[in-house]
């Protein structure tokens, strides 16, 4: 561990990289890169620094400068105090001090979805180190770039059960692409520029480097950039063109095809490349939790989003498909539902850049690994030949049934029995009166469910939520660091009041450092999704979901008072009528972060919904309704 060998499966490859790779890699990356000695590129302006001597806690904060960060999360403690100190005075890094370190986590996060560069977090070991895992692992599951540097106990202690000490490295590697530990100075730089280049190069991942006290506090020779080289880990970025010309044949012929659209496509920056090749097929787009943006919700080719709570043409487009043209998606639990019964009769295209994805779960018959980026367009121009010796194929038919469906089924809610205001009416309030410029960061529950339904998105980058680990209190940290990262656009921060209890001490982060978000708690009281699943699956026996924050309740904390204490807006909103007034106000206010507490109805429920374990042609449109379907002819 200590030489940085890749140790990961993810790290595994098949393909060494051509000069052309190298130059396509920095549009994935999103970010400036060179090659050098011919070896693998490293980010940043490359600029040529002469051996200088200098300690290796400078040769941390000198690297990252060098990398092009411009802006880190953290909370310092012993084991990393060596490099907070220079930290303090570079004039280049700007560092954002969490109250928690599972903050500075997500933070990274945020920063990273919205700019597409690496995310930085840095904490000390042990219980710092530990607070970030789920952080990373949340990364890990989401492909986000991002480089988490902790501290370690001097590596002479390493193993004697020393003060903070845990095997950081040990803990992580299940949810990195690599985790290094350093023990010598002179390996910081090197280290460093590989940890960049793996976090942000083919899938995106977390990398974390784990740096001992006294290689932070050695003297070593500082140079840059360096040389790095990581033997077996290759990505590969342009598509098999046989493959590819294989799928336009299949596309070709396809008589019900559907573009299936993952996260992938976001984080290689396809969006328009995506459009150009929808256009020119005319197949329906659907695109999932993760991709939600990458092709706008106005399109008239987008049916919507798959999955567990997916729209009814969405999920029926899937079932009843002929073909799937499978983007930058991995064919998860949540979209499938029953795998052995998912799209039953469709054959596969499946492009995307981790081979481990292809045929994983579903089988492809067409499998293409490589970048979106790349392999769209070249997807394209196979089309347009196939389209020209053989004719663009018809799908009126297709579209005809896709529409009736559109139209029967179209995304609503219905007015709470009990009188209070529907969620579903607050979140998309709050979408159309900021717009489709913002950035909307939901936590995970009914309400990023709804988020994910009643914002209209239209460009990529604008909605951000942990899909894949799901984690409780991803949303304000998140929505912190997306604001540092895109500071000119309006952040939302959507949440349940179970979600923004487990990290909401972050506002006082975002009040010292003029962060100044806008989160709306969309508060039913309950832990809201646990409680839809005991209202259809355990007779309504709600075990430990109260939570006691909303309606006729002790109010146990009061969140407008949470928020005066951490000096900023707090705003409360009960009553339908004065919905728009509340978002407005808050818009209106941009010194200071606003917190809106929405007292609502804790008897709302996301329709649809496939329950879990059944197919998806099982889909619910309310309790115990599932669609009319049409007998085929």
């Amino acid at each position: 561990m200590t030489k940085g060998s890749p140790v990961s499966p993810s790290l595994m490859a098949n393909k060494a990289p051509t000069a052309a790779d190298a130059v396509k890699t920095k549009d994935v990356a999103a970010s400036v890169s060179s090659v050098v000695d011919g070896l693998s590129p490293v980010i940043g302006p490359n600029n040529i620094v002469p051996p200088t001597e200098m300690t290796g806690s400078q040769a941390v904060v000198r690297s990252l400068e060098e990398l092009g960060v411009d802006d880190v999360f953290g909370l310092p403690g012993g084991a990393i105090l060596p490099t907070y100190d220079p930290l303090m005075d570079s004039a280049k890094i700007n560092h954002v001090l969490v109250r928690h370190e599972q903050g500075a986590g997500h933070a990274a996060q945020g920063y990273a979805m919205v700019t597409g560069r690496a995310g930085v977090c840095i904490a000390t070991s042990g219980p710092g180190a530990t607070n970030l895992v789920t952080a990373i692992a949340d990364a890990h599951m989401d492909s986000v770039p991002m480089v988490a540097i902790t501290g370690q106990v001097s590596s002479a202690v390493i193993g004697s059960d020393a003060f903070q000490e845990a095997d950081i490295v040990g803990i992580t590697m299940p949810v990195t692409k690599h985790s290094y530990l350093v023990t010598k100075a002179q390996d910081i730089p090197r280290v460093l520029a590989e940890a960049f280049h793996i976090a942000t190069t083919g899938r995106p991942g977390p990398v974390l480097v784990d740096i001992t006290k006294d290689a932070q506090q050695s003297m070593m020779s500082f140079s840059w950039p360096p040389k790095i080289d990581i033997p077996g880990y290759r990505t590969v970025v342009r598509g098999h063109s046989k493959q590819v010309r294989e799928a336009a044949k299949l596309i070709a012929a396809a008589e019900r095809p559907v573009f299936y659209v993952g996260g992938g496509v976001i984080k290689a920056h396809a969006s328009q490349e995506l459009r150009e090749l929808a256009e020119l097929v005319g197949a329906p787009v659907v695109t999932t939790l993760m991709a939600r943006g990458v092709f706008p919700d106005s399109h008239p080719q987008h049916v919507g989003m798959p999955g567990m709570h997916g729209s009814v043409s969405a999920v029926t487009a899937l079932q009843q498909a002929d073909l799937l043209i499978t983007l930058g998606a991995r064919f998860d639990d949540r979209v499938t539902g029953v795998l052995s019964t998912f799209a039953p009769g469709a054959k596969v295209i499946h492009a995307d850049i981790d081979p481990a994805e292809i045929s994983k779960n579903r089988t492809a018959d067409v499998p293409i690994v490589g970048s979106v980026k790349e392999i769209i367009p070249e997807l394209a121009d196979a089309c347009r030949e196939r389209f020209a010796a053989e004719g663009t194929p018809d799908l009126s038919a297709w579209w005809a049934a896709l529409d009736r469906l559109r139209e029967t089924y179209p995304l609503g809610f219905s007015e709470p029995d009990d009188g209070l205001v529907a969620p579903q009416q607050v979140i998309q309030r709050i979408g159309e009166l900021t717009g489709p410029d913002a950035v909307y960061v939901a936590g995970v529950g009914q309400h990023q469910m709804w988020s994910a339904q009643f914002i209209k998105y239209e460009r990529p980058h604008a909605w951000l939520n942990s899909g894949g680990l799901g984690t409780m209190g991803y949303s304000v940290p998140a929505a912190m660091g997306a604001k540092v990262g895109n500071p000119d656009r309006v952040v939302w921060a959507i949440d349940g009041d179970g979600c923004f209890q487990m990290t909401n001490q972050e506002l006082a982060t975002c009040r010292l450092n003029n962060i100044p978000i806008k989160v709306a708690v969309i508060n039913n009281s309950s832990l809201g999704m646990v409680r839809q699943w005991q209202t259809l699956f355990y007779d309504g026996r709600y075990s430990n979901t109260d939570l006691n924050t909303g309606h006729d309740t002790v109010r146990v904390p009061d969140f407008v008072k949470m928020a005066d204490a951490y000096d900023c807006v707090g705003l409360r909103c009960e009553r339908v009528e004065d919905i728009d007034a509340t978002i407005q106000q808050a818009l209106a206010i941009n010194d200071r972060p606003v917190v809106i507490d929405f007292v609502v109805s804790p008897n709302a429920m996301v329709w649809p919904m496939v329950p879990s374990g059944v197919s998806n042609d099982l889909i619910q449109i309310a309790r115990d309704m599932t669609p009319v379907w049409e007998e085929e002819d």
